[in-house]
Parts: structure tokens; sequence; C-alpha cells
């Protein structure tokens, strides 16, 4: 666990100047964010796997994305357009000088965790570069010498919180003015698809899917932080805390999960912020499995004074699947926007994210309500 998972809420929260984000109902953040407040949703059936049914998977893709592209590279041309709109300012070549100095923009990216078809499989067999390279790569590609540290999290749902994690690690310690918190993940490789169907959690009525399984997605979203005291004005919202956790009765290990490492997670968020009042918003990753769902069933009862109302949150995995490692960056983009909106119940929303590998990630976002006429 970071040292700054329980940091005190005393020190500066982390400003979020900008987001970009790629997904199977947007192809930035406004649109993403407009979609999801309509009700629209992502899903298709895939251009050729079929299920034990005898009928085409269901799945998000996002579009505009070639469909042969595999592992590494299929990440890279996900997380490109979210990373440069994230950064699109600061690329602008008119524009004046922003003061940031070379080596001082650090990267955080998660993505998805060792898996049939993931970038580290298809990186093995085809001798392509790990994801670690390529997504570094790209940011270099972006940032030239004004990249500084860099690190990926290959954990999936729970890795932007560990990723946020380390940009307040890195930005409070003054190794970075700026920090690029992303995500970016993709369900859809053929193994990847076919591991799901085998592990029963593939959203179907063959007799290998699950009725509560999910449906598979692919999506990246970028966030641009520096501390609240040293940015510029303005921005989407502010990061007060973030807590990690780690839950060790796993999906599928046929072990009973009463929520315990996302409770802890959440409380060591939420302990960050014991004077802010009531949260009043909650977005998370469930994605229709029993066991996401019971899991918070559990946590919400513990932490239920902290929150206005623990049974009404989003859970936008109806509108673009799951899409893993790529959920914090996007669902802060949710939260922010309803603020700006006017949609939002309160300035305060509680994120939180839940790994297969037993992460258990959690955030508390600040974002001033617009009025609305």
């Amino acid at each position: 666990m970071s040292p700054s998972s329980s940091a005190s809420s005393a020190q500066p929260a982390l400003r979020v100047l900008a987001i970009g984000a790629f997904t199977p109902v947007g192809g930035d953040a406004r649109s993403t964010a407009a979609a999801v407040r309509a009700g629209l949703c992502g899903f298709r059936e895939h251009a050729y796997m079929i299920d034990t049914a005898g009928e085409p998977m269901r799945v998000a893709q996002v579009a505009g994305v070639d469909a042969g592209l595999r592992g590494a590279e299929r990440l890279v041309a996900l997380l490109a357009p979210a990373l440069t709109e994230a950064l699109s300012d600061l690329l602008v070549p008119t524009r004046p000088d922003t003061g940031l100095q070379d080596g001082r923009i650090g990267v955080a990216v998660a993505g998805p965790p060792a898996r049939p078809g993931g970038p580290g499989a298809v990186a093995e067999s085809a001798g392509a570069a790990d994801a670690t390279d390529a997504l570094r790569a790209l940011c270099r590609d972006r940032l030239g010498t004004r990249l500084g540290p860099f690190q990926f999290f290959a954990s999936g749902h729970a890795g932007g919180f560990e990723a946020l994690d380390q940009a307040r690690t890195w930005l409070r310690a003054g190794q970075a003015d700026a920090v690029v918190v992303a995500g970016v993940d993709s369900y859809l490789a053929p193994e990847t698809l076919e591991w799901l169907e085998a592990e029963e959690q593939l959203h179907g009525a063959g007799p290998l899917n699950n009725a509560w399984g999910f449906i598979p997605g692919e999506a990246a979203g970028a966030l641009l932080l520096a501390t609240a005291g040293t940015a510029v004005s303005g921005g989407w919202a502010d990061v007060l805390a973030v807590g990690l956790g780690r839950e060790s009765k796993l999906n599928k290990s046929g072990e009973v999960c009463i929520g315990e490492g996302l409770t802890q997670a959440l409380r060591r968020a939420l302990d960050e912020v014991a004077g802010a009042g009531v949260i009043d918003n909650v977005v998370c990753d469930m994605n229709g499995e029993a066991y996401r769902a019971d899991e918070y069933g559990f946590c919400g009862l513990r932490v239920r004074d902290r929150l206005r109302d623990p049974t009404d949150f989003l859970a936008p995995a109806d509108c673009w699947g799951d899409v893993g490692a790529a959920g914090l960056p996007l669902h802060l983009l949710l939260a922010a926007s309803a603020c700006r909106k006017g949609h939002a119940k309160g300035p305060l929303t509680l994120l939180w994210g839940s790994s297969d590998g037993g992460g258990r990630g959690a955030a508390v976002i600040r974002a001033d309500v617009a009025v609305r006429a």
C-alpha cells in the first residue's frame, strides 16, 4: 500500500485541468458524457465471434479503430485520441510558454492485467512490443522532452486509482509539475472473448454464457492534473482523496465476498474528507455481475452514514460495457460533467473500482454544481 493512500486531508487537492476520452459511445470527453447522460447504448454484435448458443457475441466496440489491431498496438490506438485531447492546450504550437520544464510531466497509465489475448500474451507470441514500452513511446511522441516519470499499472479496474495515487505522490514530492493519469483497456481480442465465455463471465444465453455476466468493452480516458495550489484557475474538478484496498475473497474463488477490501479502500478515501460532509453522488464499475453487486451491498451498509444514498449510483457499463482499466478517468469525467451541467445532487462524488485480481480503489472528488435555469 502506498503511503499516500492514507495521507492527511490537510494535503493539497489535485486539480483536474483537462480530460480526454475515447469510448464506444463518444469520440471525445463531451460527447461521451452527453451520450451516457442520454442513456445511449454502444452494444453491437461482434463481426465474427460466435458464442456457444451459435449467436454473435455482444460487445461494446470503439468506432474507428482497426479491428485487426491487437495487444499493445490496440491499447495505443485507443489511448492516443484521449491523450491528445487531455493535452490539447499544451500541444497547441501557438500557445504561449506554459512554464513546464523538460522532464516535468509525469504519466501514470492503468491497463489490463495478464490474461488470454491481452497485450502480454500477444507480445510473447508475436515478438511485439509490450504494453509498457508501447505506451511510453506514445507519451514520448506527444510530450517530447517534457515527459517525466512514467509508470504502468497492469491491474485492471483498480489500476486507475493506483495511477491516481502515484500522481499524488509525484506532485506532492515535487517530482512533477503536472501528471497525466490515464486508463486504457480492451476485452475484444478473440482469445479474451473465448476466455470470458469459458469463465462464464460473458453475458448471454449460451451454455457457457451467464445472464449475470458482462458485456465486454474497450475504451480509454486521460486526465491532466496539477496540485490545486499551483494550477491555473478553472478545471473540471478537485481530487480530494484516494484510497486503496485489497480483497482476498476473489470472484470465482468459491468464497463469499463481504466487501472487506472495498470497504478498506472506501474508508481510507472517506477518512481523508471526514469534515467535508455527506457524499452526494457515487459512480462505479458495477457491470451486471452478482459478485460486484453483493460486494458493494455489504460495503454500502458499512459506510452508509457517509453517503446521501448508497443505493443511488451511476454504473455506466450499461452504456459502454465493461471498460476495465479505463474506468477511473471516465467515471471522473461523468461525475464532473454532471456537476457542470447541474445534474449532480451535490458537489462531492465517490468513485470506486474493483479488480478481478483483488485490487480495490476509491476516490472522492469535488466539483462546483451549476445552477440550472
